[in-house]
Parts: structure tokens; sequence; C-alpha cells
């Protein structure tokens, strides 16, 4: 009983990460001790499963309908889909027994829309996704990211960086006022394009993956109504759990400075040390308030 709710889990002691040796139960239990922090992340934001039914070394799938065996509870948010020419029913996950209910279903990944249910076309951020191609790692996206915060911060764009919990960094925009995803993805885009020109060496912008060895993609393109963003605080399938964390523009500094990729990895008992000591660095995501300038 979660919250007053009938929670069916199973198959706890299942290792969903072999190399780890950790299991479906950690993972619901990692699930239940961040939700706090996590769930205003998740709030009223269409959410795509990534299931990874036997473990993040076995076959995984994504599913943007919301599984009709669902319990009754767990809400759903109806969006018409201009690629696949229907509407779907993604779920929406605003509370703890939802959360469960996901990740009891090998929901490893919390991937959601940029926008609200309630205003689906009105995303509330742009995000950069800095992706690095080898050999480049996230040192290298480190000094992207400054790079860029130095341009956001021109324009007196507050900004925010959280590691993806995979290859690279993500730096959100917050916006929280009417905007579109017209506006937000030229945006991204202009100063993406910008990044590549002052240092081709070491940017790309274009999507095509042999442009990318040794550089840094800035992927705009995230910035989509059919796009979805990795979830702060949310898993993901490697071969350890790490986690998509907040972290400060300082621990971006310092990684770089010494050249160290570990220093921007986290796996959930950190994380959820982390926020017992700092609290939600992203929580001002979810209140600020600003409105792109003109390109």
């Amino acid at each position: 009983m979660i919250e007053g709710r009938q929670v069916s889990v199973s198959h706890l002691d299942k290792v969903l990460y072999p190399k780890a040796g950790f299991t479906k139960g950690q993972v619901i239990d990692y699930y239940i001790r961040i939700a706090p922090v996590l769930l205003p992340h998740l709030r009223e934001r269409p959410l795509t499963l990534k299931r990874y039914p036997n473990g993040v070394e076995a076959p995984f799938f994504y599913e943007k309908h919301c599984p009709a065996y669902r319990p009754e509870w767990v809400e759903t948010a109806t969006v018409w889909s201009k690629e696949n020419a229907e509407e779907i029913s993604f779920c929406v996950v605003n509370d703890v027994a939802a959360l469960v209910w996901a990740a009891n279903l090998g929901d490893l990944e919390l991937h959601t829309s940029l926008a609200r249910r309630t205003n689906i076309e009105c995303p509330t951020m742009v995000v950069f996704d800095l992706d690095p191609g080898a050999p480049a790692d996230i040192v290298q996206c480190a000094q992207v990211g400054l790079w860029l915060r130095a341009m956001l911060e021109q324009t007196s764009l507050q900004n925010f960086v959280k590691t993806s919990g995979s290859k690279g960094l993500q730096v959100c925009v917050p916006l929280n006022t009417p905007t579109t995803y017209e506006i937000t993805k030229a945006f991204a885009r202009k100063l993406a394009e910008a990044l590549e020109e002052k240092h081709p060496g070491q940017v790309v912008s274009k999507m095509r993956k042999d442009l990318r060895k040794g550089k840094v993609l800035v992927d705009w393109s995230q910035n989509d109504t059919h796009k979805t963003t990795i979830c702060v605080y949310s898993l993901r399938a490697r071969d350890l759990p790490t986690v998509s964390t907040p972290v400060t523009w300082r621990e971006v500094e310092n990684a770089l400075k010494r050249g160290e990729a570990e220093k921007l990895s986290f796996l959930p008992d950190q994380v959820l040390k982390r926020v017992q000591k700092q609290g939600d660095l992203f929580a001002p995501v979810l209140t600020t308030k600003q409105k792109l300038p003109a390109i």
C-alpha cells in the first residue's frame, strides 16, 4: 500500500544491472526515496516508458501508449502525434504509487516531454544536450558547457546543468512563460551553430554521426514537440545504475580542470546523499520565469 493505493510489485530480487548486482527491488527503493525531488519534475508531463523487463543487458523497448492494464489511478495525457497520425495516451506520473508501478514494469529510464499536458505546445524550457563523440568524453562536454553558459549569460538567461547519466551533460534554460517549440528550437540551433563556428575543432551542431569523432555535439533538436528528454534524477540503463544528476557549475569547472570524468558520474546512493545535503539543485528550473531574446 502506497499513499492509500494498492501497488503490486514482483520479482524484487531480479538483477537488472548484472555488473553492479543492482536489483529491481533496489530500483524501486531508489525511486521511492528520490520521489520528493523527482516528482515535481515529472508532474503533468507526458512520459515515454523505456522498459528493460529483463535488465540492461537484455532487449528493451519504448512504450508511448500507456498500457491498457494500468491501474485506474495512473493518469494519462492524450496528445496528437503528427508523426504517427494518431492520438497517443501517454502515462503521467504524478505520485509515488504511479512511479512504483512504472518501475515495477522495468521502466528504468524516465523520458518526459518538455511541455506539460495542460499546454502541450508550450515548452517550459530550452535544453541543450551535449553528446561527446569518442574519444571525447564528459570532460570535453564540460568545456563546451562552460562556453555555452558564457554565451547564455551574455543574454542574461539563467541556466542550470545536469549530467545526462550517460555520456554527456545537459544545459537547461527555464522559461515558464508563453512560447512555442518553433521559437525554442530556433534559438537552440542558433546558439549551437554559433558555438560550432567559434570552436570548430571541439563542437559540432549537425546531427551526422560521421562528424562527431572527438567533438561534442550540441544537440538542439531535442526542442521539439515529438521529442523527449531524460528527466532529472532518472536512472540510466548503463552497466552501472548511473543517474541524471543536477550539478553546480563549480563542479563542472573542477572536472574540466582536473580532467576527471568520474567527477561527473553519480550512483543512486550518492545522489540521495547529495539531495539530503544540497536539496534539489534543479528546483529553480520549475519556477524561474524568463523569455528568450530575439535572435
